[in-house]
C-alpha cells in the first residue's frame, strides 16, 4: 500500500510513504532547483602554473551543480531528529578528501563523528588543508608533496565543516559530520538514498552549501520513506 503526503508549499519537499512490513527501512528521493542559479565564475588558475596545466578547458566554480532537468547534486541528506538516545560505532573504514587537479574532490561528502578522514594531495603542488571548524577545531596543515597524506577525525556534529585552501583561494569542500551512519549526498541527477534507518519518527534535513537546509518528517514503518526536496537559488 502507498500513501501519499503533501507538504505545505513552505518546506518544499513532497514525500511519498510506502509500505507497512516490520523492521529497517530506508529514505530515497531527489532534490531539485526550482529558478536560475547565478552564473558560475571561472577559475583563474594562472596563479599556480601546475594547476594550470592540469586543466585543458576552463573549469568554474561549484555552487550549484544542476543537470539539464534541474536536478541538484551535491546536497547532503541525513537524519537530524529522532535517533536520541542511540549510539552507532564509527566505521573502521576511512573517508578520503583528495585534492585532484588543484580543486578538492569530492566538493561536499558526509562522515560519521569518530569516522577517519584521510585528506591527501593527488597533486605535484603545495596545498594547506584549512578546516575552518565551529564545532570542531580549526586546523592549519600544509601539504608540499605529491602522495602525503594526513588523517583527522572530528567528534561533533557539523553540517557544514568547511574546508578551503590557502594556497587557492578557489578550493572549497564541504563535510556533513553526524553522529550516526544515516546519511548520504545527492549525485549528479539529484537522487540520493539512505538504507537501513530504524523504524521511527525523524527529521530528515537536506543541506546545500549555497541554498541552504529544507527539513521533512516522515515517520518509517518497515518500508521505504520517499521525499523530494525542492531548493531555491539564493544570490552568491
Amino acid at each position: 500500500m502507498i500513501t501519499r503526503i503533501f507538504s505545505s508549499s513552505a518546506l518544499g519537499f513532497l514525500l511519498f510513504v510506502s509500505s507497512s512490513v516490520a523492521g529497517t527501512g530506508g529514505i530515497a528521493g531527489k532534490t531539485t532547483l526550482s529558478g536560475t542559479p547565478p552564473a558560475e565564475v571561472p577559475i583563474k588558475f594562472d596563479a599556480d602554473p601546475k594547476c594550470k596545466t592540469m586543466h585543458s578547458a576552463s573549469a568554474t566554480t561549484r555552487h550549484y551543480v544542476v543537470d539539464g532537468s534541474g536536478n541538484l547534486a551535491n546536497v547532503f541528506v541525513y537524519v537530524k531528529e529522532g535517533l536520541a538516545g542511540k549510539k552507532f560505532p564509527a566505521p573502521s573504514s576511512a573517508v578520503v578528501l583528495d585534492q585532484q587537479a588543484c580543486l578538492y574532490q569530492p566538493y561536499v561528502l558526509g562522515l560519521q563523528a569518530g569516522q577517519t578522514l584521510t585528506i591527501q594531495n593527488s597533486d605535484d603542488t603545495l596545498h594547506n588543508v584549512h578546516a575552518l571548524g565551529k564545532n570542531n577545531p580549526e586546523f592549519n596543515i600544509a601539504q608540499p608533496v605529491k602522495g602525503v597524506k594526513t588523517d583527522k577525525q572530528f567528534t561533533k556534529t557539523e553540517v557544514f565543516l568547511k574546508f578551503k585552501c590557502d594556497v587557492h583561494p578557489w578550493m572549497f569542500a564541504y563535510i556533513g559530520v553526524v553522529e550516526h551512519p544515516f546519511f548520504a549526498v545527492t549525485g549528479a541527477d539529484g537522487s540520493f538514498k539512505i538504507a537501513g534507518v530504524p523504524d521511527g519518527d525523524y527529521t530528515i534535513a537536506a543541506m546545500h552549501p549555497k541554498a541552504g537546509e529544507k527539513t521533512a518528517k516522515v515517520k518509517i514503518a518497515g518500508g521505504e520513506v520517499k521525499a523530494d526536496f525542492v531548493f531555491e537559488p539564493k544570490a552568491q
